[in-house]
């Protein structure tokens, strides 16, 4: 069943998460409006139409249909009843949020290529994560793990900072916001559920809660209050 997986974090929040497994065709079957399909004859790749239309799929799950979702000039979704909404894909997972607070979500695929980037988006969680990154270039595993599962846990913990990062960077109402800057997240290793997270910037400081899920070599990430 495309519905891989439903979270329900309180009594106001509930995370829904679809395996995309049908073909594009099968998908399209879901209710979409005149701008959703002015938006996907603009795509051309054939798996940014799969998530789109999934997300879709989702809403639907949730009770709702395209028409009850709107985007504002800043890029962010809404719904038409109030209710706070993040959206997500990559590859062949998507996952929508919904909640009656500010949320943020974002799936990432764990791949190795985190590793060669971290520098970019790693600020205050370099205290905690460098004595990681000299091990792995030193290709030194601790002594309780060999080399390959010191590499995928590194891969995993990485994915889940920035997905972490990228939640709140969702939330942040007016965006302007440096990953290394003005994101923080408190530190955890990859088997925890949860961290918290902080914007910093100028006059604003707002700290949330932090959710880790981790699948099929996919690391989901939630923010919110």
């Amino acid at each position: 069943m495309p519905l891989y997986k439903t979270l329900k974090p309180n009594k106001k929040t509930i995370v829904l998460v679809w395996k995309i497994s049908e073909s594009l065709s099968e998908l399209e079957s879901i209710f979409t409006n005149k701008n959703s399909e002015n938006r996907l004859a603009a795509m051309q790749s054939k798996m940014h139409k799969k998530g789109f239309l999934s997300v879709r799929h989702l809403l639907k799950v949730a009770g709702y249909t395209d028409d009850d979702l709107f985007y504002t000039d800043d890029g962010k979704p809404h719904l038409k009843d109030g209710k706070c909404i993040s959206i997500t894909h990559s590859f062949n997972f998507s996952a929508i949020i919904i909640s009656n607070e500010v949320v943020g979500i974002d799936i990432e695929k764990n791949r190795e290529k985190i590793i060669k980037i971290a520098s970019k988006f790693l600020g205050k969680e370099l205290e905690y994560m460098d004595s990681d990154l000299r091990v792995f270039h030193n290709t030194e595993a601790p002594f309780f793990m060999n080399t390959e599962e010191f590499k995928t846990e590194l891969i995993k913990r990485l994915t889940m900072i920035w997905g972490g990062k990228e939640s709140l960077y969702k939330i942040h109402p007016d965006g302007g916001l440096l990953f290394k800057k003005h994101l923080e997240i408190e530190k955890f290793y990859a088997f925890n559920k949860s961290s918290k997270g902080w914007i910093k910037k100028e006059h604003c400081y707002e700290i949330y809660d932090i959710y880790f899920e981790n699948f099929e070599g996919f690391s989901l990430v939630y923010a919110m209050r």
